[in-house]
């Protein structure tokens, strides 16, 4: 008979710790959340103080063209520069929306890179 009380009692007790535990986990989770986290741009892009504004107007404008010509150039004319100076270059809001995409969509995925990170560190 005794035995059976401790087992009961041992039983009863784990079952309460558990519940402690899954309470305890979802304050955990509840607190700390991916999108809660503080992001600063500076830890990103580099910007020397009173400058932000030309270096960002920099980066928005140029790294997007920079990363249209490159693709226009690999993709579109097959490396070949004889090929990439028969296209029209002066197009440049086209150039430039071409490497928007292509900026847009690789930081769409180190985002999400980084949320699989987050969770995986919980």
């Amino acid at each position: 008979m005794e035995t059976y009380r401790e087992q009961y009692n041992m039983i009863y007790y784990n079952q309460i710790l558990n519940a402690d535990r899954k309470a305890q986990a979802k304050k955990i989770s509840k607190n700390k959340s991916f999108t809660s986290q503080e992001v600063d741009i500076r830890d990103y892009l580099y910007s020397p103080d009173d400058w932000e504004s030309v270096f960002y107007t920099f980066y928005f404008t140029f790294i997007p063209y920079l990363m249209g010509a490159t693709f226009l150039f690999f993709a579109v004319a097959g490396a070949d520069y004889a090929n990439f100076k028969l296209m029209d270059m002066s197009a440049f809001l086209i150039v430039w929306i071409i490497g928007y995409e292509i900026v847009a969509t690789s930081l769409l995925l180190l985002i999400f890179m980084s949320y699989l990170r987050f969770r995986k560190n919980l």
